[in-house]
Protein backbone atom coordinates (compact mmCIF):
# COMPACT_ATOMS: atom_id res chain seq x y z
CA UNK A 1 0.00 0.00 0.00
CA UNK A 2 2.41 2.52 0.82
CA UNK A 3 4.79 1.82 -2.44
CA UNK A 4 1.56 2.67 -4.46
CA UNK A 5 1.00 5.91 -2.62
CA UNK A 6 4.47 6.81 -3.49
CA UNK A 7 4.28 5.66 -6.94
CA UNK A 8 1.15 7.72 -7.18
CA UNK A 9 2.82 10.90 -5.19
CA UNK A 10 6.07 10.72 -7.68
CA UNK A 11 3.50 10.37 -11.04
CA UNK A 12 1.53 13.29 -9.60
CA UNK A 13 4.26 15.65 -9.01
CA UNK A 14 6.20 14.59 -12.24
CA UNK A 15 3.01 16.07 -13.96
CA UNK A 16 1.91 19.20 -12.28
CA UNK A 17 4.74 22.32 -12.32
CA UNK A 18 3.62 23.39 -8.89
CA UNK A 19 4.02 23.07 -6.09
CA UNK A 20 6.57 20.13 -6.74
CA UNK A 21 8.68 22.22 -9.08
CA UNK A 22 11.06 24.72 -7.86
CA UNK A 23 9.02 28.51 -7.46
CA UNK A 24 10.24 30.86 -10.41
CA UNK A 25 11.24 34.45 -9.26
CA UNK A 26 9.61 37.27 -10.71
CA UNK A 27 12.01 40.54 -8.71
CA UNK A 28 11.00 43.73 -10.17
CA UNK A 29 12.96 46.68 -9.30
CA UNK A 30 11.89 50.21 -9.73
CA UNK A 31 14.34 53.23 -9.72
CA UNK A 32 13.45 56.53 -6.88
CA UNK A 33 10.09 54.72 -6.29
CA UNK A 34 9.03 55.94 -2.72
CA UNK A 35 5.92 55.05 -1.39
CA UNK A 36 3.52 56.98 -3.26
CA UNK A 37 1.32 54.62 -4.28
CA UNK A 38 -2.39 54.28 -3.53
CA UNK A 39 -2.20 50.94 -1.51
CA UNK A 40 0.24 53.02 0.93
CA UNK A 41 -2.83 55.59 1.20
CA UNK A 42 -1.39 58.43 -1.24
CA UNK A 43 -4.66 59.97 -2.33
CA UNK A 44 -2.98 61.87 -5.05
CA UNK A 45 -1.78 58.29 -6.55
CA UNK A 46 -2.69 56.88 -10.09
CA UNK A 47 -1.22 53.15 -9.39
CA UNK A 48 -3.80 50.72 -10.22
CA UNK A 49 -1.56 48.05 -11.13
CA UNK A 50 0.99 48.23 -8.21
CA UNK A 51 -2.27 48.74 -5.79
CA UNK A 52 -3.56 44.98 -7.23
CA UNK A 53 0.06 43.79 -6.92
CA UNK A 54 0.37 44.68 -3.55
CA UNK A 55 -2.89 43.10 -2.50
CA UNK A 56 -2.09 39.49 -3.67
CA UNK A 57 -0.05 39.62 -0.92
CA UNK A 58 1.95 41.37 1.23
CA UNK A 59 3.12 45.22 1.82
CA UNK A 60 5.69 45.57 4.32
CA UNK A 61 4.42 48.95 5.75
CA UNK A 62 7.83 49.93 7.04
CA UNK A 63 10.63 49.37 4.64
CA UNK A 64 13.91 50.89 4.51
CA UNK A 65 16.53 51.19 2.04
CA UNK A 66 20.33 50.81 3.24
CA UNK A 67 21.97 53.44 1.22
CA UNK A 68 19.64 56.25 -0.47
CA UNK A 69 21.82 56.50 -3.98
CA UNK A 70 20.88 53.93 -6.99
CA UNK A 71 24.45 51.88 -6.92
CA UNK A 72 25.35 50.80 -3.40
CA UNK A 73 21.37 50.33 -2.70
CA UNK A 74 21.50 47.68 -5.85
CA UNK A 75 24.78 46.30 -4.20
CA UNK A 76 22.71 45.55 -0.83
CA UNK A 77 20.15 44.08 -2.32
CA UNK A 78 21.69 41.59 -4.59
CA UNK A 79 24.46 41.02 -1.68
CA UNK A 80 22.52 40.62 0.39
CA UNK A 81 25.03 42.78 2.65
CA UNK A 82 25.26 46.69 4.12
CA UNK A 83 27.00 49.28 2.15
CA UNK A 84 29.01 49.71 5.75
CA UNK A 85 30.09 46.66 5.66
CA UNK A 86 31.29 46.34 2.20
CA UNK A 87 32.43 50.21 1.35
CA UNK A 88 30.71 50.19 -1.77
CA UNK A 89 29.08 53.71 -1.22
CA UNK A 90 29.59 55.43 -4.64
CA UNK A 91 27.59 55.07 -7.86
CA UNK A 92 31.26 54.48 -9.69
CA UNK A 93 32.38 51.14 -7.12
CA UNK A 94 32.68 48.02 -9.18
CA UNK A 95 31.91 44.78 -7.49
CA UNK A 96 34.04 42.45 -8.51
CA UNK A 97 36.69 45.04 -7.48
CA UNK A 98 36.04 44.94 -3.92
CA UNK A 99 34.35 41.08 -3.94
CA UNK A 100 35.26 39.13 -6.76
CA UNK A 101 34.51 35.90 -5.67
CA UNK A 102 31.06 37.20 -4.38
CA UNK A 103 28.10 35.15 -4.85
CA UNK A 104 25.28 37.01 -5.73
CA UNK A 105 21.24 36.62 -5.48
CA UNK A 106 21.22 35.55 -8.93
CA UNK A 107 24.22 33.32 -8.97
CA UNK A 108 23.07 31.69 -5.72
CA UNK A 109 19.92 30.90 -7.84
CA UNK A 110 21.93 29.88 -10.73
CA UNK A 111 23.86 27.40 -8.37
CA UNK A 112 20.54 25.29 -7.82
CA UNK A 113 19.17 25.16 -11.23
CA UNK A 114 17.72 28.52 -12.23
CA UNK A 115 18.38 30.32 -15.69
CA UNK A 116 18.85 33.59 -14.42
CA UNK A 117 18.14 36.86 -16.67
CA UNK A 118 17.97 40.80 -16.66
CA UNK A 119 16.66 43.64 -18.17
CA UNK A 120 16.60 47.30 -17.83
CA UNK A 121 18.35 49.07 -14.50
CA UNK A 122 19.11 45.91 -11.99
CA UNK A 123 22.88 46.96 -11.24
CA UNK A 124 23.65 50.53 -11.79
CA UNK A 125 25.61 50.80 -15.24
CA UNK A 126 26.92 54.26 -15.91
CA UNK A 127 29.36 56.69 -13.87
CA UNK A 128 32.12 54.38 -14.29
CA UNK A 129 30.04 51.07 -13.68
CA UNK A 130 29.42 48.56 -16.12
CA UNK A 131 27.10 46.61 -13.99
CA UNK A 132 27.89 42.92 -13.07
CA UNK A 133 27.44 40.41 -15.93
CA UNK A 134 28.99 37.66 -13.75
CA UNK A 135 25.24 37.03 -12.29
CA UNK A 136 23.24 36.28 -15.15
CA UNK A 137 22.67 33.35 -16.74
CA UNK A 138 22.47 35.26 -20.20
CA UNK A 139 23.45 38.92 -21.48
CA UNK A 140 21.59 41.36 -20.21
CA UNK A 141 18.98 43.44 -21.75
CA UNK A 142 20.32 46.76 -21.40
CA UNK A 143 18.37 50.29 -21.96
CA UNK A 144 18.06 53.73 -21.46
CA UNK A 145 17.82 55.48 -18.02
CA UNK A 146 18.08 58.78 -19.02
CA UNK A 147 16.12 59.64 -22.15
CA UNK A 148 14.61 62.30 -23.93
CA UNK A 149 12.29 62.03 -27.11
CA UNK A 150 11.68 66.06 -27.59
CA UNK A 151 14.16 67.67 -29.04
CA UNK A 152 14.11 71.09 -27.52
CA UNK A 153 14.50 68.63 -24.27
CA UNK A 154 18.49 68.57 -25.17
CA UNK A 155 19.26 71.69 -26.90
CA UNK A 156 18.58 70.01 -30.25
CA UNK A 157 19.92 66.56 -29.64
CA UNK A 158 23.33 67.35 -28.30
CA UNK A 159 24.31 64.79 -25.50
CA UNK A 160 23.36 66.23 -21.32
CA UNK A 161 25.07 65.65 -18.58
CA UNK A 162 23.25 62.85 -17.32
CA UNK A 163 22.78 61.27 -20.46
CA UNK A 164 26.94 61.18 -20.43
CA UNK A 165 26.73 60.12 -16.73
CA UNK A 166 24.74 56.97 -17.45
CA UNK A 167 25.93 56.07 -20.80
CA UNK A 168 29.69 56.13 -19.61
CA UNK A 169 30.71 58.88 -22.01
CA UNK A 170 32.84 61.78 -21.25
CA UNK A 171 32.70 61.62 -17.81
CA UNK A 172 35.73 64.05 -17.16
CA UNK A 173 33.99 66.80 -18.97
CA UNK A 174 29.94 66.50 -17.14
CA UNK A 175 30.40 70.44 -16.54
CA UNK A 176 31.25 71.29 -20.21
CA UNK A 177 28.24 69.60 -21.19
CA UNK A 178 24.79 71.72 -21.90
CA UNK A 179 22.19 70.48 -19.02
CA UNK A 180 19.13 68.22 -19.97
CA UNK A 181 15.05 69.28 -19.83
CA UNK A 182 14.27 67.78 -15.91
CA UNK A 183 10.49 66.42 -18.00
CA UNK A 184 9.00 66.10 -20.82
CA UNK A 185 5.48 64.79 -21.86
CA UNK A 186 5.15 63.85 -25.36
CA UNK A 187 2.20 61.92 -27.56
CA UNK A 188 3.53 59.09 -28.00
CA UNK A 189 3.66 54.94 -27.48
CA UNK A 190 4.49 53.42 -24.08
CA UNK A 191 7.33 51.97 -26.03
CA UNK A 192 9.04 55.12 -27.38
CA UNK A 193 10.26 54.97 -24.04
CA UNK A 194 12.92 51.96 -22.39
CA UNK A 195 10.28 51.40 -19.44
CA UNK A 196 8.05 50.40 -22.55
CA UNK A 197 10.26 47.96 -24.27
CA UNK A 198 11.61 46.47 -20.85
CA UNK A 199 8.34 45.74 -19.94
CA UNK A 200 7.98 44.16 -23.90
CA UNK A 201 11.30 42.17 -23.55
CA UNK A 202 10.24 40.59 -20.01
CA UNK A 203 6.79 39.34 -21.63
CA UNK A 204 9.06 38.31 -24.33
CA UNK A 205 11.41 35.97 -21.45
CA UNK A 206 8.28 34.62 -19.69
CA UNK A 207 6.80 33.28 -22.59
CA UNK A 208 10.37 31.94 -23.27
CA UNK A 209 10.24 30.01 -19.93
CA UNK A 210 6.95 28.28 -20.11
CA UNK A 211 8.66 26.40 -22.99
CA UNK A 212 11.49 25.44 -20.75
CA UNK A 213 9.22 23.65 -18.20
CA UNK A 214 11.62 22.15 -16.56
CA UNK A 215 14.10 25.03 -15.62
CA UNK A 216 12.96 27.74 -12.99
CA UNK A 217 13.39 31.31 -13.75
CA UNK A 218 14.54 33.75 -11.90
CA UNK A 219 13.79 37.23 -13.80
CA UNK A 220 14.90 40.53 -12.95
CA UNK A 221 13.09 43.33 -14.24
CA UNK A 222 14.32 46.58 -13.99
CA UNK A 223 12.31 49.87 -14.37
CA UNK A 224 14.02 52.92 -14.53
CA UNK A 225 11.24 56.00 -14.03
CA UNK A 226 10.35 57.69 -11.93
CA UNK A 227 13.54 58.48 -11.57
CA UNK A 228 14.56 61.82 -13.20
CA UNK A 229 14.05 63.41 -15.93
CA UNK A 230 10.69 62.58 -15.37
CA UNK A 231 9.95 61.29 -18.81
CA UNK A 232 6.66 60.07 -19.62
CA UNK A 233 4.31 60.22 -22.16
CA UNK A 234 1.27 62.51 -21.68
CA UNK A 235 -1.92 60.21 -21.32
CA UNK A 236 -0.10 59.71 -17.70
CA UNK A 237 0.42 63.05 -17.15
CA UNK A 238 -3.00 63.95 -17.65
CA UNK A 239 -3.78 61.29 -14.85
CA UNK A 240 -3.52 63.88 -12.30
CA UNK A 241 -4.52 67.55 -11.99
CA UNK A 242 -1.32 69.22 -10.85
CA UNK A 243 -3.47 72.03 -9.27
CA UNK A 244 -4.21 69.05 -6.61
CA UNK A 245 -1.05 67.63 -5.91
CA UNK A 246 0.67 68.90 -2.84
CA UNK A 247 3.13 70.97 -2.26
CA UNK A 248 6.09 70.78 -0.03
CA UNK A 249 5.19 71.67 3.70
CA UNK A 250 8.52 71.88 5.50
CA UNK A 251 11.10 73.36 3.58
CA UNK A 252 13.45 73.90 5.77
CA UNK A 253 16.22 71.35 6.86
CA UNK A 254 15.52 70.88 10.65
CA UNK A 255 16.05 72.90 13.09
CA UNK A 256 19.29 71.71 15.50
CA UNK A 257 20.46 69.45 12.64
CA UNK A 258 24.29 69.34 11.63
CA UNK A 259 25.57 70.78 8.42
CA UNK A 260 26.73 67.47 7.28
CA UNK A 261 23.68 65.93 7.49
CA UNK A 262 21.65 68.50 4.91
CA UNK A 263 21.87 68.55 0.76
CA UNK A 264 21.08 71.13 -1.19
CA UNK A 265 21.31 71.05 -5.63
CA UNK A 266 23.11 67.85 -6.82
CA UNK A 267 21.51 65.43 -9.40
CA UNK A 268 18.72 67.72 -9.70
CA UNK A 269 21.04 71.03 -10.69
CA UNK A 270 22.28 68.66 -13.98
CA UNK A 271 18.61 69.32 -15.19
CA UNK A 272 16.97 72.95 -16.46
CA UNK A 273 14.99 74.93 -15.34
CA UNK A 274 16.36 73.81 -12.42
CA UNK A 275 18.27 76.84 -10.65
CA UNK A 276 21.82 76.16 -11.25
CA UNK A 277 22.48 77.37 -7.86
CA UNK A 278 21.18 77.43 -4.88
CA UNK A 279 18.36 79.77 -5.41
CA UNK A 280 14.69 78.79 -4.72
CA UNK A 281 12.24 77.35 -6.98
CA UNK A 282 9.18 78.64 -7.73
CA UNK A 283 5.89 78.08 -7.15
CA UNK A 284 5.57 76.64 -11.09
CA UNK A 285 8.55 74.70 -11.18
CA UNK A 286 7.42 72.80 -7.58
CA UNK A 287 4.27 71.75 -9.29
CA UNK A 288 5.94 70.66 -12.41
CA UNK A 289 8.53 68.67 -11.02
CA UNK A 290 5.86 66.76 -8.43
CA UNK A 291 3.52 66.37 -11.30
CA UNK A 292 6.49 64.84 -13.62
CA UNK A 293 7.62 62.35 -10.45
CA UNK A 294 3.78 61.29 -9.93
CA UNK A 295 2.96 60.55 -13.81
CA UNK A 296 6.27 58.87 -14.28
CA UNK A 297 4.70 56.57 -11.51
CA UNK A 298 1.89 56.18 -13.02
CA UNK A 299 3.72 55.44 -15.94
CA UNK A 300 6.14 52.58 -14.66
CA UNK A 301 2.98 51.20 -12.72
CA UNK A 302 1.02 51.12 -15.77
CA UNK A 303 4.23 48.71 -17.68
CA UNK A 304 4.58 46.82 -13.92
CA UNK A 305 0.71 45.50 -14.80
CA UNK A 306 1.48 44.38 -18.42
CA UNK A 307 4.44 41.88 -16.95
CA UNK A 308 2.25 40.54 -14.11
CA UNK A 309 -1.23 40.48 -16.68
CA UNK A 310 1.27 38.13 -18.92
CA UNK A 311 2.22 36.16 -15.92
CA UNK A 312 -1.32 35.12 -15.08
CA UNK A 313 -1.94 34.68 -18.53
CA UNK A 314 0.80 32.36 -19.13
CA UNK A 315 -0.81 30.36 -15.88
CA UNK A 316 3.25 31.07 -14.30
CA UNK A 317 1.67 33.14 -11.41
CA UNK A 318 0.61 29.84 -9.08
CA UNK A 319 4.71 28.53 -8.98
CA UNK A 320 6.35 32.32 -8.67
CA UNK A 321 7.61 34.56 -5.96
CA UNK A 322 6.98 37.83 -6.83
CA UNK A 323 8.74 40.85 -5.40
CA UNK A 324 8.90 44.34 -6.11
CA UNK A 325 11.38 46.78 -4.42
CA UNK A 326 11.96 50.40 -4.63
CA UNK A 327 15.73 51.30 -4.58
CA UNK A 328 15.59 54.40 -2.12
CA UNK A 329 13.05 57.47 -1.84
CA UNK A 330 13.50 60.55 -2.99
CA UNK A 331 12.62 63.79 -1.29
CA UNK A 332 10.19 66.05 -3.44
CA UNK A 333 10.70 69.68 -1.79
CA UNK A 334 9.97 68.44 1.84
CA UNK A 335 13.00 69.74 4.01
CA UNK A 336 13.75 72.14 0.81
CA UNK A 337 15.40 69.22 -1.04
CA UNK A 338 14.69 67.34 -4.52
CA UNK A 339 16.46 64.31 -4.52
CA UNK A 340 17.30 61.65 -2.73
CA UNK A 341 21.42 61.30 -1.27
CA UNK A 342 20.71 61.55 2.73
CA UNK A 343 19.37 60.12 5.35
CA UNK A 344 15.87 61.55 6.25
CA UNK A 345 12.58 59.74 5.96
CA UNK A 346 11.54 60.64 2.46
CA UNK A 347 15.18 59.01 0.87
CA UNK A 348 15.11 56.22 2.69
CA UNK A 349 11.60 54.44 3.05
CA UNK A 350 10.55 52.52 0.14
CA UNK A 351 7.94 50.13 -1.07
CA UNK A 352 8.40 46.03 -0.92
CA UNK A 353 5.80 44.00 -1.86
CA UNK A 354 5.90 39.99 -1.79
CA UNK A 355 3.30 37.59 -3.08
CA UNK A 356 4.65 34.01 -2.62
CA UNK A 357 1.87 31.20 -3.46
CA UNK A 358 1.14 29.34 -0.71
CA UNK A 359 2.65 31.33 2.10
CA UNK A 360 1.32 34.93 1.47
CA UNK A 361 -2.26 35.84 2.12
CA UNK A 362 -4.04 38.45 0.11
CA UNK A 363 -3.81 41.98 1.42
CA UNK A 364 -2.08 41.35 4.41
CA UNK A 365 0.41 44.29 5.31
CA UNK A 366 3.01 44.39 8.68
CA UNK A 367 4.68 46.82 10.48
CA UNK A 368 7.83 44.81 10.79
CA UNK A 369 11.04 46.45 9.67
CA UNK A 370 12.38 45.70 6.85
CA UNK A 371 15.58 46.37 5.00
CA UNK A 372 16.99 46.16 1.44
CA UNK A 373 19.17 43.36 2.40
CA UNK A 374 16.60 41.36 3.64
CA UNK A 375 15.08 40.09 0.35
CA UNK A 376 18.16 38.06 -0.92
CA UNK A 377 18.06 35.18 2.09
CA UNK A 378 13.94 35.87 2.39
CA UNK A 379 13.23 34.92 -1.34
CA UNK A 380 16.26 31.94 -1.02
CA UNK A 381 14.05 30.14 1.45
CA UNK A 382 11.02 30.39 -0.04
CA UNK A 383 12.52 28.66 -2.71
CA UNK A 384 13.65 26.05 -0.61
CA UNK A 385 17.26 27.34 -1.31
CA UNK A 386 20.26 27.49 1.52
CA UNK A 387 20.60 30.71 2.95
CA UNK A 388 23.14 32.91 1.31
CA UNK A 389 26.77 32.65 2.69
CA UNK A 390 28.90 34.98 0.71
CA UNK A 391 31.95 35.37 0.67
CA UNK A 392 30.48 38.79 1.06
CA UNK A 393 29.12 39.66 4.53
CA UNK A 394 25.26 38.72 5.29
CA UNK A 395 23.56 41.28 6.67
CA UNK A 396 19.57 40.42 6.23
CA UNK A 397 17.32 38.30 7.59
CA UNK A 398 14.67 36.09 6.39
CA UNK A 399 11.32 37.99 6.41
CA UNK A 400 9.32 34.35 5.65
CA UNK A 401 8.37 34.01 9.27
CA UNK A 402 6.32 37.30 8.93
CA UNK A 403 4.61 36.62 5.38
CA UNK A 404 3.52 33.52 7.62
CA UNK A 405 2.48 36.27 10.49
CA UNK A 406 2.38 39.96 9.91
CA UNK A 407 2.45 40.04 13.60
CA UNK A 408 5.82 38.15 13.89
CA UNK A 409 9.05 40.04 14.32
CA UNK A 410 12.55 39.45 13.42
CA UNK A 411 13.91 42.71 13.96
CA UNK A 412 13.50 45.84 16.26
CA UNK A 413 15.37 48.32 14.22
CA UNK A 414 16.56 48.78 10.68
CA UNK A 415 20.12 49.97 9.68
CA UNK A 416 20.99 52.61 6.97
CA UNK A 417 23.89 55.36 6.42
CA UNK A 418 24.74 57.60 3.56
CA UNK A 419 28.70 59.35 3.94
CA UNK A 420 29.80 62.73 3.06
CA UNK A 421 32.94 63.14 2.33
CA UNK A 422 34.96 60.81 5.25
CA UNK A 423 32.35 61.15 7.73
CA UNK A 424 30.05 58.44 8.00
CA UNK A 425 25.85 58.90 8.96
CA UNK A 426 25.19 55.28 10.57
CA UNK A 427 21.26 55.43 11.04
CA UNK A 428 19.14 53.31 13.41
CA UNK A 429 15.42 53.38 12.09
CA UNK A 430 12.82 52.05 15.17
CA UNK A 431 9.02 52.13 14.45
CA UNK A 432 9.10 55.40 16.14
CA UNK A 433 12.69 56.92 16.27
CA UNK A 434 15.30 57.47 13.85
CA UNK A 435 19.17 58.32 15.22
CA UNK A 436 21.81 59.15 13.29
CA UNK A 437 25.38 59.04 13.77
CA UNK A 438 27.71 61.47 12.10
CA UNK A 439 31.29 60.36 13.08
CA UNK A 440 34.66 59.43 11.03
CA UNK A 441 34.91 55.66 10.69
CA UNK A 442 37.45 55.21 13.82
CA UNK A 443 37.46 58.47 14.98
CA UNK A 444 36.45 58.68 18.92
CA UNK A 445 32.88 58.97 20.30
CA UNK A 446 32.87 62.34 21.61
CA UNK A 447 33.61 63.70 18.19
CA UNK A 448 30.36 62.36 16.85
CA UNK A 449 27.07 64.45 16.15
CA UNK A 450 24.17 63.05 16.69
CA UNK A 451 20.18 63.25 14.74
CA UNK A 452 16.64 62.23 16.67
CA UNK A 453 13.66 62.00 15.16
CA UNK A 454 9.95 61.68 16.90
CA UNK A 455 8.03 59.89 13.78
CA UNK A 456 4.54 59.50 16.17
CA UNK A 457 5.58 63.46 17.22
CA UNK A 458 6.97 65.17 14.02
CA UNK A 459 6.43 62.90 10.87
CA UNK A 460 7.92 66.19 9.25
CA UNK A 461 11.34 65.86 11.17
CA UNK A 462 11.31 69.90 11.43
CA UNK A 463 13.31 69.41 14.48
CA UNK A 464 16.24 67.51 15.94
CA UNK A 465 15.57 66.40 19.17
CA UNK A 466 19.17 64.73 20.35
CA UNK A 467 20.15 67.07 22.78
CA UNK A 468 15.69 67.26 24.15
CA UNK A 469 15.79 63.15 24.42
CA UNK A 470 19.21 61.89 26.09
CA UNK A 471 17.59 58.50 27.40
CA UNK A 472 15.66 57.21 24.32
CA UNK A 473 19.27 59.01 22.62
CA UNK A 474 21.40 56.37 24.89
CA UNK A 475 19.19 53.71 23.81
CA UNK A 476 19.39 53.97 20.23
CA UNK A 477 23.10 54.31 20.41
CA UNK A 478 23.70 51.39 22.38
CA UNK A 479 21.44 49.59 19.69
CA UNK A 480 24.31 51.17 17.28
CA UNK A 481 27.35 49.86 18.71
CA UNK A 482 25.95 46.30 18.12
CA UNK A 483 27.33 47.19 14.85
CA UNK A 484 30.91 47.11 13.58
CA UNK A 485 32.88 50.46 12.25
CA UNK A 486 31.72 51.17 8.44
CA UNK A 487 34.52 50.10 6.41
CA UNK A 488 36.13 52.89 4.08
CA UNK A 489 35.07 53.86 0.76
CA UNK A 490 35.95 51.14 -2.12
CA UNK A 491 38.48 52.62 -4.20
CA UNK A 492 37.45 53.61 -7.66
CA UNK A 493 38.77 54.90 -10.75
CA UNK A 494 39.01 58.62 -11.35
CA UNK A 495 37.56 59.25 -15.26
CA UNK A 496 40.36 61.36 -17.06
CA UNK A 497 39.47 64.24 -19.22
CA UNK A 498 38.76 62.28 -22.71
CA UNK A 499 37.03 59.18 -20.89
Amino acid sequence: MFRSLLTLFIATCSSLPAPCAKPNVLLLLVDDLKPALGCYGDPHAKTPHLDQLAARGMRFDLAFCNQAVCAPSRFTLMLGSHSAATGLYGLGNKLRDSFPNAVTMPQHFAKHGYRTESMGKIFHIGHGNEGDPESFSVPHFHDKVIEYLDPASTDGGKLTREEAYFSNRKLGQIRSLPRGAAYESPDVADEDYADGRVAREAIKRLRAATKRKDTPFFLAVGFARPHLPFSAPRKYWDLHDPAKLPLPRFEDLPAGSPKVAGKRAGEIANYKPVPSKNEDYTKELKRNLIHGYYASTSFVDAQVGRVVAELDHLGLAGNTIIVLWGDHGFHLGDLGIWTKHTNYEQANRIPIFMVAPGVTKPRSSTKQLAESVDIFPTIAELAGLPAPSGPQPISGKSLVPVLKDPNHRVRGHAFHCYPRGKTMGRAIRTERYRMVEWKKPGAKPESAKYELYDYQEDPLERKNLANAHPEVLATLKATLSKYPEAVPRATRRTPKKGD
